[in-house]
């Protein structure tokens, strides 16, 4: 989850009820857009916002498989922009502002699971700028979910990689993205998180304002930590055990203002999206709102207004058949206020 300012874009409800009982959804919500589609199967999004004219901002997605790509979505859901024959491109994520030849340079990441690396990519041009050798001298690497960090203070960039399978203690691995010579590469400054073996870490967000990571260990649960690595390793929480049908799947971070919004967490085989508190997991469920994507994977949120469709915001998931979902914010806070009024 990457914005590049905040906005008041609602007001973070005054009570909270854990609906972990809720039995009956609501209707599923309708995408705004969906978009042309991949060859393979789409797999992870990201919103780059163009700081000239936010209404141009693109999603750039990931099309899983051996002959995979990385796609770029104009926010009518057209593709403008490829890279193709990446080896099972799995998870993208951004940043603004690294460093680059003395020139502030947006990002994104991604990893290509065949070859154990993560991939740079210049923003929007998707011009490849470096890449990180993965879990280097393990016996597990495929590198799978993603996503990065700026420290606020530092302004540096780090990339949090999770793997296929690992081990109980240390499954994540953290590089300070660093310029050497031209080519962007990274070194280790930590290994952390923990991993309950049941079947595999894939989403991974970080809530830079507010400095914490998020990552769905599939079927147990969603771990927090400290986003800083000189903050230690210790666990801060576990939440979401028993709100899911079966996998825990991707995350997205919606701020309202500052340090409160929404976290949605993709409870995939129930195609409906959990939903908890920013400020306070412990809370619990509050809404768990059903969508039309099948089988979600990744998504990913803004609260930046994109223009007239997407006045506060858009959210995106991935969806079987090929295709990212488009939806308006309106349309998701909507269904949350109305999930958690219907459980007072």
């Amino acid at each position: 989850m990457k914005n590049i300012h905040y906005i008041l874009a609602l007001s973070v409800l005054p009570f909270v009820i854990n609906c972990t009982g809720q039995k009956d959804l609501a209707e599923k919500l309708k995408p705004a857009v969906i978009t042309e589609t991949v060859v393979h199967d789409t797999d992870d999004p990201a919103i780059w916002i163009n700081p000239q004219d936010a209404s141009k901002s693109i999603i750039i997605g990931t099309d899983k498989d051996t002959d995979g790509g990385l796609y770029a979505f104009d926010l009518n859901g057209k593709i403008i922009n490829k890279v193709l024959g990446l080896k099972r491109p799995n998870n993208v994520d951004l940043e603004y502002g690294f460093m680059l030849n003395g020139k502030k340079t947006d990002i994104a990441a991604v990893t290509e699971r065949e070859t154990n690396k993560v991939k740079l990519y210049t923003l929007p041009e998707l011009k490849e700028i470096g890449e990180i050798s993965v879990f280097d001298r393990e016996s597990e690497r495929g590198p799978m979910g993603i996503s990065l960090y700026k420290n606020p203070q530092t302004e540096e960039i780090f990339v949090i990689v999770g793997r296929k399978s690992g081990p109980a203690e240390g499954y994540l691995w953290q590089y300070k993205l660093i310029e050497k010579d031209g080519p962007i590469t990274g070194e280790v400054v930590r290994k952390f998180g923990k991993y309950s073996g049941l079947k595999e870490i894939e989403s991974i967000a970080v809530d830079d304002e507010m400095g914490y990571i998020y990552y769905s260990d599939e079927q147990f649960g969603v771990h927090k930590y400290y986003a800083d690595p000189d903050k230690g390793n210790e666990e801060l929480s576990v939440f979401g055990k028993g709100d899911f049908k079966s996998d825990v799947e991707g995350i997205s971070i919606y701020p309202a203002s500052k340090g409160k919004g929404y976290i949605l967490v993709s409870n995939q085989q129930n195609d409906t999206f959990n939903v908890y508190l920013r400020e306070d997991q412990s809370k619990g469920r509050i809404a768990e709102i059903p969508v039309s994507t099948l089988e979600s994977d990744g998504s990913e949120v803004t609260n930046v207004n994109l223009g007239p469709k997407f006045p506060k915001g858009v959210f995106v998931a991935m969806s079987n058949g090929r295709v990212f979902h488009f939806y308006d914010w309106r349309m998701v806070e909507k269904a949350i206020k109305s999930a958690v009024k219907s459980t007072k």
